[in-house]
């Protein structure tokens, strides 16, 4: 193989990798990088690739173990994804999804045993999500999602701060904030997959319940928005901004309720403060 090749296949892979991971780098990684930079607080501007890239890692572990379960749910609803797009094997992906726990677990290692400890809570709900099949029932689904993020909130916040054994009493708050809110508002990410879901027979809240899902929507989100900035104690004006945003955000998901709005709504709920 000449350089010129070599340097072509790794580019292919890394670019089979990233696709993995696309469609959650707006709904995850950002979010998730930024909670961890300020809640830890970053120690030092050389930390930021190791949060990015611990993050990144774990998502991808969760993603491929996501993906590799029903490739033609994919196929239907979502053909730009690596399996369905030809980009790679299942039998690639299946070897590619066990070979990134040692590999996460290995990275986590490096950091500290909290870290590596974060990992293997990591690793396990993964396993517990998809090939246990929590994802399946509303209920499980939400709460193991909520832990499942707020966990990647964790190691990204120990990867940041100076003392990678150690959390600071504001983000122990956050993070407790954190799962109860997801826990309560987290459907709003399966509004814009009902069709797909209604396909497997996955029994998400907004199936189940659909009027309670879009309402609980609605009202959740500026209540918790301003639990938040009392627990924060947000000056008055950024307090109503931030509460009205999230009000519009509810109203949206109220009003507007076919799969392409579901889908923007979706992000604006993700990158909402």
């Amino acid at each position: 193989m000449t350089g010129l090749a070599y340097w072509q296949s790794i580019g292919q892979c890394i670019c089979v990798l990233y696709r993995f991971t696309e469609a959650d780098m707006i709904t995850t990684m950002i979010p998730t990088t930024f909670f961890a930079a300020v809640a830890a607080p970053l120690c030092d501007s050389s930390r930021l690739p190791h949060v990015i890239f611990w993050i990144w890692i774990h998502l991808l572990q969760f993603n491929v173990a996501n993906q590799v379960l029903d490739p033609e749910e994919d196929g239907r609803n979502k053909p730009s994804r690596p399996i369905p797009a030809g980009l790679i094997s299942i039998r690639n992906a299946t070897i590619l999804r066990w070979s990134l726990i040692p590999i996460s677990l290995l990275l986590s290692a490096m950091y500290s045993t909290h870290v590596f400890s974060v990992s293997v809570v990591l690793s396990s709900l993964v396993i517990w999500y998809n090939e246990l099949r929590a994802h399946e029932h509303w209920f499980s689904k939400n709460v193991m999602t909520a832990v499942g993020y707020s966990s990647f909130e964790l190691g990204g916040t120990l990867v940041a701060g100076c003392k990678r054994s150690h959390l600071e009493p504001v983000a122990m708050i956050a993070l407790a904030l954190s799962v109860v809110i997801f826990a309560t508002t987290l459907h709003c990410q399966d509004f814009k997959d009902e069709e797909g879901d209604r396909l497997i027979g996955r029994k998400t809240l907004p199936i189940v319940f659909p009027a309670l899902a879009r309402i609980s929507v609605m009202v959740g989100l500026p209540l918790w928005s301003l639990c938040l900035a009392c627990v924060w104690k947000i000056d008055v004006i950024c307090s109503a901004a931030f509460v009205a945003y999230a009000g519009l955000i509810g109203v949206r998901f109220m009003m507007l309720q076919d799969a392409q709005a579901d889908r923007m709504s979706c992000k604006l709920y993700s990158v909402s403060p």
